[in-house]
């Protein structure tokens, strides 16, 4: 199965997160924090939303940071996505 996303959509993968800190302390499960960092994995169409033609700028394989608490999160195959609006992506890292 893949996800297709509708509209200013699009679909991200997470980046891992450390298991270590700078300092070599490891840590453990319950105290990682969930990275904002992630790996564009598939991108809408774009279209016409709220009147406003909105053009996609992410491109699929481009990796991004997202606002914290923004998405709808999905598990399809064992893998977990993220399905946000392009508004809530912040940059891309280049």
């Amino acid at each position: 199965m893949t996800l297709v996303p509708l509209g200013d959509r699009v679909v991200l993968k997470q980046v891992e997160a450390e298991e270590t800190t700078k300092s070599g302390i490891v840590l453990p499960g319950q105290a990682q924090e969930k990275p904002q960092q992630a790996e564009v994995v598939a991108v809408g169409p774009g279209g016409v939303v709220d009147g406003k033609e909105v053009k996609m700028e992410v491109a699929v394989g481009d990796k991004v940071i997202y606002s914290k608490y923004s998405g709808t999160e999905v598990k399809m195959d064992g893998t977990e996505y993220i399905i946000v609006k392009q508004n809530d992506i912040l940059a891309i890292v280049k």
